[in-house]
């Protein structure tokens, strides 16, 4: 037994295992919880010390807009992001490990089949308005997504679910095809759960989060203040107050911290990071993970409607360039489809796609494209060093007589005016935790982030059939073919998956390494705690 036990702890201390998971698993092996908890301050915190409860974390973040509201439905990049993770709890999270960490369902359990579903919604848990919650919440708030009308980030997702019920405490889901990774669809963070389910005021910001709202000046900054009945309080919210301040620029960001303005920052420049790593006072955080770089097409629209000029475009990027020039080493070259591998299931077969000058003028020619710009809409906020990633993409599709012509985009209003609108632009994704989300969020012909409106039958049907392969070798050819259509035939121009990159002042505790996302996920300001309060 005590070999299992300091396992967990050791599993806590990396950040793979919550408190709350150590604690009850080591009920099951007869440990009381005030004998876990002391384990815990023992031994996981020995290193960092005990988390630290008062003072204020501030956070320079890109990706905010003034066009920005506390709707988790339409939510599209990291700023609103932090702005859900201080408000709102899902159903249940994906831990850092990969496993799954439920949150506002307390059990999870599925019938043999996979098709129905059962959530036990947590008891004694408060909205910010004193309300308590329900399971009748968060169907309303699963209705409210799977609403046609609704833009939200996760409609695709919700498409799949034929019937959803409230049985006693329990949240009921019903599928026509089984799908053993239903718990990580409902993670997705659009689906936070609501009073009503968000119906009559969804930009409202009460949720049963650690923080309530306090400040919210959408493109400049937003204000939380602590919950002080926040029922998952030993884990999280440690700080009195934390304030999120919108800073695109990635040279004000870094400025901001190194001033101490600022205690953690996202989106380190990897042109700057090994500096920035040498200031005193600081430290560079780096993950790699399942985010991506890329260049959109919307292969609906001309020219992106003819597979030669995709091709000729996928042919004309350098990508082991690109790696070494605007990600300094921090990421991987990509293949033009979504899936690394840091993904389950996952099948090293398809033959990586070289940089050619002479493919590239081929499938151009062939493509019998008029000669007329192509325009590449870019703007700082896309990814950093997407202006000089842009620029070094014009340069070698000219080599093969493309004719790319950047448009440089303001950073506000990039997200609603520009991405998912504009034919062809730069953007990235951060991955999801497992290929059905990904493919579910954003290949899926009815998904609303669709981005590059990839809309083909047999994609969407492996995709059903995926979900209901129990035989992983069998799913994973299934992920195989569905990876080599996307290298061969869609919009999306994929160069590199990024580490991600963030900045993290000394006086900072309880960070951990998460691959899902940048600053820990957007958890960052929720799970760690100030030094010197």
């Amino acid at each position: 037994m005590n070999d299992q036990l300091n396992y967990m702890t050791g599993q806590v201390a990396k950040g793979n295992m919550t408190r709350r998971e150590f604690i009850g698993r080591a009920a099951a092996l007869g440990v009381t919880a005030a004998v876990a908890n002391a384990m815990l301050a023992n031994k996981v915190y020995a290193a960092e010390g005990t988390p630290i409860r008062g003072g204020q974390l501030k956070i320079g973040a890109s990706g905010g807009e003034s066009t920005n509201n506390l709707d988790p439905a339409v939510t599209a990049s990291i700023t609103p992001l932090l702005n859900l993770r201080h408000l709102f709890d899902p159903l249940v999270e994906v831990a850092p490990d990969g496993t799954l960490d439920p949150r506002l369902a307390e059990t999870i359990e599925a019938s043999s089949d996979a098709k129905t579903w059962s959530f036990k919604i947590r008891k004694g848990v408060q909205f910010h308005d004193g309300k308590d919650l329900t399971p009748d919440d968060v169907l309303q708030t699963m209705q409210r997504h799977s609403d046609e009308n609704s833009q939200s980030g996760a409609l695709g997702i919700m498409r799949g679910i034929t019937n959803m019920k409230v049985d006693g405490d329990n949240f009921i889901v019903e599928l026509d095809v089984g799908n053993a990774d239903l718990p990580y669809l409902l993670a997705d963070y659009h689906l936070m759960i609501q009073p009503g389910g968000g119906m009559e005021n969804p930009g409202s910001g009460i949720g049963t989060g650690p923080y309530t709202l306090e400040v919210d000046e959408p493109g400049v900054r937003h204000g939380f203040t602590r919950n002080e009945n926040y029922w998952d309080s030993e884990n999280r919210g440690f700080t009195d107050y934390n304030e999120v301040l919108v800073l695109n620029d990635a040279t004000a960001r870094t400025a901001a911290l190194q001033s101490g303005q600022v205690n953690m920052i996202n989106r380190v420049d990897p042109k700057v990071a090994a500096l920035l790593a040498r200031a005193p006072n600081l430290s560079v955080k780096s993950v790699a993970g399942r985010g991506h770089y890329v260049f959109i097409a919307h292969i609906d629209t001309a020219p992106f409607d003819n597979n030669d000029l995709r091709l000729a475009l996928k042919y004309a990027i350098d990508r082991e360039d690109m790696v070494e020039k605007i990600l300094r080493g921090y990421g991987t070259i990509g293949n033009d489809f979504p899936i690394n591998a840091s993904y389950p299931l996952f099948e090293d077969t398809i033959p990586q796609r070289e940089f050619s000058i002479e493919k590239a003028r081929e499938h151009y020619e062939k493509s019998g494209h008029d000669g007329s710009p192509i325009i590449l809409r870019v703007a700082d906020v896309a990814f950093p060093g997407a202006i000089d990633a842009a620029s070094l993409y014009q340069e070698t599709a000219k080599a093969a007589g493309i004719p790319i012509e950047l448009e440089r985009e303001p950073n506000d209003g990039y997200w609603s005016e520009v991405w998912n609108k504009q034919p062809f632009s730069a953007s990235y994704w951060g991955g999801r935790p497992v290929q059905d989300q990904m493919y579910s969020t954003a290949y899926l012909s009815t998904a609303d982030w669709n981005d590059t409106r990839w809309k083909r039958p047999e994609f969407d049907e492996m995709l059903i059939e995926a979900r209901s392969e129990l035989d992983e070798a069998k799913r994973t050819e299934i992920y195989t073919k569905m990876a080599q259509m996307l290298h061969d035939e869609g919009g999306v121009i994929l160069p590199m998956f990024n580490d991600f990159v963030d900045g993290v002042a000394n006086n900072v505790g309880g960070w951990i390494e998460d691959p899902n996302a940048e600053l820990m996920n957007a958890k960052g300001p929720i799970k760690c705690w100030v030094k010197e309060a």
